[in-house]
């Protein structure tokens, strides 16, 4: 199984402010607005982002979130570095000409990747690797199933998605907070950690307002 994820990852990764003293105003700093300045009060803060309150009904619930956040931090760098990885493969190959050059791009890219990451993907566990699936997918709005599909051919993929079935993992899943408790609970880990600046945040390729998930299954629940 652990060889599957190294495979599944390397088919994946191929309001100007001016200071200024000004003796009619306080000390402070002026605001350019439409071509006036505007002296600007007291400590500029930070912005602020308000979480809406997580409950558990029980030790287990939360036990289980926390096993849950622990993987998710640990498994979004690797999906943020694929989604990285696969813009600069796809900019690579729209300049490449011809099939040969394409095809021998893709197998130095693959050799590299394997290299590069080889012993750290080796270290995921199962449920690591489904969430490792699920989130390439909110990164990059396609499913692992059809990256190795576009990037390699189609037979190809259908064997990937056979063995990894076999460790019941399916290249084929889906991030889908709104379906999917789980992800749900996934996204908001992740919006808490961009938050904190605990994660680097890249941009999704899903769009989702965590607002309106919470509600969406506060009233499921």
């Amino acid at each position: 199984m652990k060889k599957q994820l190294c495979i599944l990852f390397l088919f994946l990764t191929s309001h100007a402010f001016v200071n200024a003293q000004d003796t009619s105003f306080p000390q402070g700093e002026l605001m350019l607005l439409d071509g006036d300045s505007i002296p600007t009060y007291g400590i500029p803060l930070k912005e602020v982002v308000l979480f809406q309150p997580l409950r558990f009904k029980t030790r287990l619930e939360l036990k289980r979130y926390l096993i849950l956040r622990r993987k998710t931090l640990k498994v979004y760098p690797y999906a943020k570095l694929a989604a990285d990885r696969l813009t600069i493969l796809n900019e690579r190959l729209d300049n490449l000409d011809n099939k040969r050059s394409r095809r021998k791009y893709l197998k130095r890219m693959e050799k590299f990747i394997y290299e590069e990451f080889e012993q750290e993907l080796k270290k995921f566990s199962r449920s690591e690797g489904k969430i490792l699936i699920r989130l390439v997918h909110r990164q990059t709005g396609t499913t692992t199933y059809d990256l190795v599909k576009e990037l390699r051919t189609g037979w190809k993929a259908f064997w990937y998605e056979t063995t990894a079935s076999l460790f019941k993992l399916s290249l084929k899943d889906t991030f889908d907070p709104e379906y999917s408790f789980e992800d749900y609970l996934i996204e908001d880990i992740l919006q808490r950690a961009f938050a904190d600046q605990y994660l680097e945040e890249q941009a999704s390729s899903l769009d989702y307002n965590l607002d309106d998930l919470y509600y969406i299954w506060k009233d499921k629940k």
